[in-house]
């Protein structure tokens, strides 16, 4: 491999790095918002709302995320409601439509991780929290959403990483974050695996970077797997 090069590839995709962190962030914040909607609606017991968030789970995580993008960007503008309406100014951007694919999708494999949480919630707790006369607002925040989170966090860990690596997608409809970048020199110089090595390997940092931050986050959220400190002295029989 040519040092200098890949060098020079590394200062270039670096560059793109901000637009895709800013691509999964927005599109996990946004995501995680609706994602919590649907598992509320899910676990409901309103019939319509389960109906409804099943069918969007089953239709965002039955086709391919590239298809969505497409569907986003290309075939919305050939509504004419579309292009005149007040949503038009955001919808013909690229970066929105990666935005608001990314979001949708993640949304709804997010629902069921969370769903999933919410259930692992032991009821046990719920009942205690209610005799002691919690509201279901204040028992929803302080006990089921801190145990769910927890349940909920080692997947959506995952979905995130997921997420990270599909922002490469975005450069179909020609946004420059890593994997445009990377695509623009492939055209110019003809060098592919020196380029997708040095665009694996941020990939790879931004990835290793993220779970270390789950694990830290999960690690604090969990003070009853941590092991506890041994009183200083105590395993060599000192006495005070």
């Amino acid at each position: 491999m040519d040092i200098a090069f890949a060098s020079e590839t590394l200062m270039s995709l670096l560059a793109a790095l901000p637009l895709t962190l800013e691509l999964a962030v927005t599109a996990i914040a946004f995501g995680s918002v609706l994602a919590l909607a649907l598992a509320l609606a899910r676990l409901s017991g309103i019939l319509v709302l389960d109906w409804l968030a099943r069918s969007y789970v089953f239709v965002f995580r039955g086709t391919p995320l590239l298809v969505q993008i497409f569907l986003i960007y290309y075939g919305l503008s050939q509504f004419a409601a579309v292009r005149h309406s007040i949503f038009w100014p955001v919808l013909r951007e690229p970066y929105w439509c990666a935005v608001l694919a990314l979001m949708l999708n993640t949304a709804a494999y997010a629902s069921e991780i969370i769903r999933g949480g919410l259930l692992a919630v032991p009821h046990g707790q719920v009942e205690a929290a209610r005799a002691c006369g919690m509201p279901r607002f204040m028992i929803f925040r302080r006990i089921v959403m801190p145990l769910a989170i927890r349940q909920a966090l080692p997947g959506y860990g995952n979905e995130m990483i997921s997420m990270v690596k599909a922002t490469s997608l975005a450069s179909i409809i020609t946004l420059m974050e890593i994997t445009g970048v990377a695509a623009r020199i492939i055209s110019e110089t003809y060098r592919v695996i020196e380029v997708f090595v040095v665009a694996g390997a941020i990939y790879l940092a931004i990835n290793f970077l993220l779970t270390r931050l789950i694990a830290f986050v999960e690690h604090r959220l969990s003070p009853h797997q941590r092991q506890p400190m041994p009183i200083r002295g105590a395993l060599k029989g000192e006495t005070h």
